[in-house]
């Protein structure tokens, strides 16, 4: 018989002082469930690309679909706090995306691959924003960078293990073993969170915003179709220019709904804070290079320089590991200095790390490759606590649901831009150099260079962000 949940308050009283951080640790669980859905995957795009006979502008969708799924889900999230609770929520998130992790390791043709990373990222996109509502609703202001540096070591954990776990498991088992990396944290988020996570209180429930969650999401299925078929298309072709087009009239009609709404979706009135609006440019770019390369560094070091899964893998650990070591050290540091100037330190690491990519080459030595990646990834640890705290503390705790999501939306559909244009690019300028004896290479450095030179031009919109002073703490989730 399962135990009834307790109130928060109970809960409180029964583990003391301590009960915040079990509540930080159970979401970040399930949160990291999420993120090796969205990672592990990425050193099996080779195996999917030859079994399946798949281009990478086709095999990409395995990546781009659990995106945008990822992205699309988040946007009812603030409204499914309000109704149904954050207990509730987080246990239907959870086992919906144990249930696509193992039908996906199951499926016998790429529309079934599809389809379970579709699920998964619909279930994954929930539970990213809760993690940092955890933080800011609980944590005082000068515990929230310590707590969002263990949030995002959680998280970065996960892209330290995962290429070196998954490389292994491709290598012995086949891409469909990866599905199932990361059933034991979802397995270990159900009971953490059965236990841990209170009893939803009486909130302010109202309808759903249907109309403008359609036109955002037409806005984006648009808007993501149209850079995955540019290849095929062309950048002037009417089918461009149709996307192109139903993209600006959902997004124009958006606004007008929005502005008219007692309870939209979206609350347009937050992007009148320059340091909202600065940080959701910034955590767009942010998640465009960092899931664009997370995609484009594996399948580099196995098209092109020809390694094995297990050895691409294992060229990525040192990397991680200093994304591990340096995560707690950036949280650190935005409890005592500025978190815009942390985030913008971060910043220019990660850009700058893959310039060494597109410099060197097909001539980059194991050595080199390390090197920038160890770079790469201690900006990236800088980058997300900081960025969070940016962006986010200073709004009242009312608005943070709903302002985390979009934070959270606006970097993860920077991500599908990422992963999609990364993709499609790479394989326009191999057929522009395929007659060239190192056209490969010119391609892929072509392709870091996207990325580097996006990431920092996110270093603009970081400068326009403005330090104000953080906002009251809430009790409760």
């Amino acid at each position: 018989m399962i135990r009834r949940a307790l109130s928060f308050d109970a809960l409180s009283q029964r583990h003391g002082p301590r009960y915040k951080w079990l509540l930080l640790i159970t979401v970040a669980t399930g949160t990291i469930a999420g993120v090796l859905a969205t990672t592990a995957l990425n050193v099996a795009i080779t195996a999917l690309s030859q079994q399946f006979k798949l281009g990478h502008d086709q095999v990409q969708w395995a990546v781009t679909g659990f995106m945008a799924a990822m992205t699309l889900s988040m946007l009812p999230t603030s409204w499914l706090l309000d109704r149904i609770g954050f207990r509730r929520l987080f246990l239907t998130a959870v086992a919906v995306l144990s249930v696509a992790s193992v039908a996906g390791s199951l499926a016998q043709n790429f529309g079934e691959v599809v389809l379970a990373r579709v699920l998964q990222g619909a279930a994954a996109g929930i539970l990213q924003p809760l993690g940092t509502m955890v933080v800011l609703r609980l944590f005082p202001p000068h515990m929230q960078g310590r707590a969002s540096g263990l949030l995002t070591l959680g998280l970065v954990i996960t892209p330290a293990v995962a290429p070196a776990f998954s490389g292994v498991l491709v290598d012995h088992f086949g891409w469909a073993a990866v599905f199932l990396f990361n059933t034991p944290f979802c397995l270990a988020a159900l009971a953490l969170g059965a236990w841990l996570l209170p009893a939803p209180s009486p909130g302010q429930k109202h309808p759903f915003d249907w109309t403008g969650a359609l036109l955002l999401s037409l806005a984006t299925l648009a808007v993501v179709d149209g850079v995955t078929r540019l290849h095929r298309s062309g950048v002037l072709s009417a089918w461009t220019a149709a996307h192109a087009a139903l993209t600006l009239l959902t997004l124009a009609a958006f606004v007008r709904h929005a502005r008219r709404s007692p309870a939209p979706l979206i609350q347009l009135g937050l992007f009148g804070s320059r340091t909202f609006t600065m940080g959701s440019v910034v955590s767009f770019t942010y998640g465009f290079g960092l899931y664009g390369s997370t995609y484009l560094v594996p399948v580099f070091l196995q098209s092109a320089l020809g390694y094995t899964a297990t050895a691409a893998g294992n060229a990525l650990v040192p990397g991680g590991i200093a994304l591990v070591l340096c995560t707690p050290l950036a949280g650190r540091l935005t409890d005592q200095y500025p978190p815009k100037a942390v985030a913008i330190a971060g910043l220019l690491l990660f850009g700058g790390s893959f310039f060494a990519f597109y410099v060197l080459g097909q001539h980059i030595g194991y050595a080199t490759l390390i090197a920038a990646t160890v770079v790469g990834r201690i900006g990236l640890g800088m980058i997300l606590p900081a960025l969070n705290l940016a962006t986010l503390r200073h709004l009242a705790p009312h608005q943070l649901a709903q302002s985390s999501v979009i934070v959270t939306y606006a970097r993860q559909l920077g991500g599908v831009f990422g992963v999609a244009m990364t993709a499609v690019f790479v394989e326009w300028r191999e057929g522009a150099y395929r007659e060239q004896a190192d056209g490969l290479f010119t391609a892929y450095g072509q392709g870091f260079f996207l990325l580097g030179a996006v990431v920092l031009a996110a270093m603009l919109a970081a400068l326009l962000m403005r330090g104000q002073a953080p906002a009251a703490v809430q009790t409760e989730v």
